[in-house]
């Protein structure tokens, strides 16, 4: 690939940080969706951009669908793509989207696996607390408010303490694209907090404004959090594992599996689109499928 048509994929990079303001995280999804398609074009020996047609990006789909990429993640690359060509053509560099209408394989949907109420209960009312121990109080408090809202991992480690309306119950979050949505806090997150910010200021830098904090006063790193989860979730002698996305798919199954308000879970989680939540009403019609095989009198197959 040549140089300049190299740097053109630096300033759709720019393009994403500055004028659409995407996270880090999304930027470097973008990153390694079109290094892959750079790999690609090298291998083929095609140097620019222009030289794309819907056939080579076809033949790509199938090239990456051979070595094991799967459905969505196949999905994911083309929207990725499709952007970035879209953007060349705001740029004048190219005339059409040769990435418009090609699809990717599909895949067998996964639903997103979750801890029964059963086990979020002797996750978060098993621990005894040290009180010589403020971590432990923080990973409780995390884990507390992460089921409690519903939020992702990156909504709670960019938390700030005035993100926190403890008199309404309410938290304050800035989900994807920048969007800000409040969200209510139940009553046990809200004492786990009130606890946490008592003790917070003995080890948070006195200019910190993240609400959780490691060691050295800074604010906690994803990494960090989703270590502290998973040792909590070992510690509380579950076989599931603990992780964040796990914790927001049992808020929204259980929310929806006691309401069966799906907009309103969407609003919670902070989704752009219904179609996104639906995922959760596959699972509330699984566990029901569960409950009727086990339950109803004519349900069970006769031995043969």
């Amino acid at each position: 690939m040549e140089s300049t048509q190299i740097r053109w994929v630096d300033s759709f990079f720019d393009h994403l940080h500055n004028e659409r303001q995407l996270s880090p995280h999304t930027c470097k999804n973008y990153q390694r969706d079109l290094n892959c398609l750079q790999h690609y074009c090298d291998k083929q020996q095609i140097s620019r951009w222009q030289q794309l047609d819907s056939r080579a990006i076809r033949h790509y789909v199938a090239w990456r669908h051979r070595n094991g990429l799967g459905g969505s993640s196949l999905q994911r690359e083309l929207s990725a793509i499709r952007s970035f060509f879209n953007y060349l053509i705001r740029e004048n560099q190219l005339q059409n989207n040769v990435a418009h209408g090609i699809s990717a394989p599909k895949s067998g949907r996964k639903l997103p696996k979750t801890l029964d109420v059963d086990e979020v209960s002797q996750l978060l009312d098993g621990p005894t607390i040290n009180p010589e121990d403020p971590l432990q109080l923080r990973d409780l408090t995390m884990i507390e408010l992460m089921y409690s809202c519903g939020l992702r991992l990156t909504e709670l480690v960019e938390l700030d303490l005035g993100g926190l309306d403890l008199g309404g119950a309410m938290v304050r979050v800035i989900g994807k694209g920048n969007k800000t949505r409040e969200v209510p806090v139940g009553g046990k997150a809200i004492t786990a907090l009130q606890g946490w910010l008592n003790i917070r200021p003995t080890i948070a830098n006195a200019d910190e404004r993240a609400l959780f904090v490691g060691k050295q006063g800074k604010r906690l790193s994803p990494r960090a959090v989703q270590k502290r989860m998973k040792a909590q979730g070992i510690k509380q002698g579950l076989i599931a594992n603990v992780h964040p996305h796990r914790l927001r798919h049992s808020f929204a199954s259980h929310l929806l599996e006691s309401s069966g308000d799906l907009r309103a879970v969407q609003e919670l989680l902070g989704h752009a689109d219904i179609a996104t939540t639906q995922i959760y009403t596959h699972l509330d019609f699984q566990h029901l499928a569960e409950v009727y095989d086990k339950a109803h009198p004519r349900a069970k197959k006769k031995p043969s």
